[in-house]
């Protein structure tokens, strides 16, 4: 066993425990295993746990810059595992090839800029007035249980890990079983220069996920379902833990009747069918005009065919399959359900063979539709006819997920007013949501809980306190 699986404490089981169930990871577009590993046994959590608050006690007495530079390090290694992690995420979960390359380069190349955002959003702050002299300090909560999901199996990660641990907190990460491979390869990266049991991998599903909830950890940070994040936050309720929940989301694309369409048509083609669908801030509800509805269609649909769906290991290949059986089953069903309540195929939804699902575009959708309703996450376009902007904004509101979204219209003033309007946590005009280096990643309403990134989620993983002092020591 290597130094740094040994930090991670994979595969030693403790005496007297039963064997070892195994994770299988199989690889979605060929059925095939990738590989085992095996899983946790939930009567070890305890150990992991003691083993973490002993690890924080050292950890959190570290300075910022310390811990900065014990982190420092990982980014050249990930960089130069790049090629391997981007291999390895594309067969776990489907993933075309040169985007989950893409996707560790990413989170190699931010890593550093990351660091040092964190070390400038919890260094101390001092605030004053007439008589007080306010310090407000940033400090460890403790230890950080991080849950994370399949789809962005590197930077989900990175994003719950590396601020939980710039704030001093030791750190159990359990990814999904989908994709643990590829997180435990991306942990061993990251755990290389950190003191042992600092950073911690629970191996596991559902079972193993909700031990950890239950167990006395400080900190719950979970990006996933919204019905999995609304069970974690009454689990964790009970013991008042600090929880940060990134949930599902609907995100919807308004055009305005001044839109560029080949635009909007080029932008919907990437953000509904991007990752096959399977990305939370993906265009699922598209808002067009009625007088302009056939010609966005058109340019839709035609882009849609240009889409190179198969194995994503193949070059060209930009649709990869569905994550598993069961994410596949549950997008036909809302595909079906839709066009036996009234709505018109215009592209796609007939039955592929393994886990695919072709690009599907359906047209005349109405809001009571259960695909409006429910969270999607497939490559699925979905496309409303509207008279008026305030019917737009008002079908765009009417939803319990509120993420992202876009607003499209040559008049950017006026579209970033109705992008006022809109209750997404994150909104785009004329382009998608995310937003400029250093704001945080947010949603509303039943789309998140808290939120990370950014100077304002990065001290969300950390405990603040207000030391005070009469100015002049009087």
């Amino acid at each position: 066993m290597s130094t740094t699986e040994s930090r991670l404490h994979l595969t030693e089981p403790l005496s007297g425990c039963a064997e070892r169930r195994t994770l299988r990871s199989m690889n979605p577009a060929t059925g095939e295993e990738v590989g085992a590993i095996p899983m946790t046994p939930v009567e070890e959590l305890p150990m992991f746990l003691h083993r973490a608050r002993a690890a924080q006690r050292s950890w959190g007495a570290f300075t910022l810059e310390q811990r900065r530079d014990a982190l420092r390090g990982a980014a050249a290694r990930l960089e130069a595992r790049a090629k391997d992690l981007g291999r390895l995420a594309c067969l776990e979960m489907g993933k075309p090839l040169a985007e989950a390359v893409g996707e560790a380069k990413y989170a190699a190349s931010s890593l550093v800029g990351e660091l040092d955002e964190c070390v400038a959003a919890l260094a101390p702050e001092v605030r004053e007035d007439a008589r007080t002299r306010s310090t407000l300090v940033f400090d460890p909560l403790g230890v950080a249980a991080a849950i994370t999901p399949w789809n962005f199996p590197i930077l989900m990660p990175q994003d719950c890990v590396i601020p939980a641990l710039m704030a001093g907190n030791a750190v159990l990460l359990k990814p999904s079983e989908e994709t643990t491979l590829v997180a435990l390869e991306w942990a061993r990266a990251i755990s290389e220069d950190l003191p042992a049991d600092t950073l911690q991998v629970v191996v596991g599903d559902e079972e193993q996920g909700k031990a950890l909830v239950a167990s006395p950890v400080d900190l719950i940070a979970f990006v996933g379902s919204r019905a999995a994040g609304k069970h974690i936050l009454e689990a964790a309720g009970r013991g008042l833990k600090r929880v940060i929940l990134e949930l599902g989301g609907k995100d919807p694309l308004v055009i305005l009747p001044d839109a560029d369409l080949e635009a909007a048509a080029s932008f919907a083609t990437r953000n509904c069918f991007r990752n096959a669908g399977q990305v939370c801030v993906s265009t699922e509800r598209i808002l067009v005009p009625e007088e302009r509805a056939d010609e966005f269609e058109r340019l839709l649909v035609e882009k849609a065919r240009g889409l190179r769906q198969g194995d994503p290991l193949a070059e060209g290949v930009n649709l990869g399959p569905m994550v598993n059986a069961g994410q596949k089953r549950h997008v036909l069903r809302q595909v079906e359900s839709a066009i036996a309540e009234g709505a018109r195929l215009l592209l796609g939804g007939e039955a592929a063979e393994g886990n695919f699902v072709p690009p599907t575009v359906l047209s005349g959708v109405k809001p009571s539709m259960s695909i409006m309703r429910e969270e999607t996450f497939g490559p699925v376009a979905a496309i409303v006819h509207y008279r008026t902007v305030d019917e737009a904004v008002a079908i765009a509101n009417d939803s319990p997920y509120a993420l992202g979204g876009a607003v499209f219209g040559r008049d950017e003033d006026r579209a970033e007013d109705v992008a006022r309007r809109l209750h997404s946590g994150m909104v785009g005009v004329n382009r998608g949501c995310g937003g400029a280096e250093g704001t945080p990643w947010v949603g509303a309403k039943e789309s998140g809980f808290g939120f990370h990134s950014g100077k304002e989620g990065h001290r969300q993983f950390a405990q603040v306190r207000v030391i005070s002092r009469a100015k002049g020591g009087t």
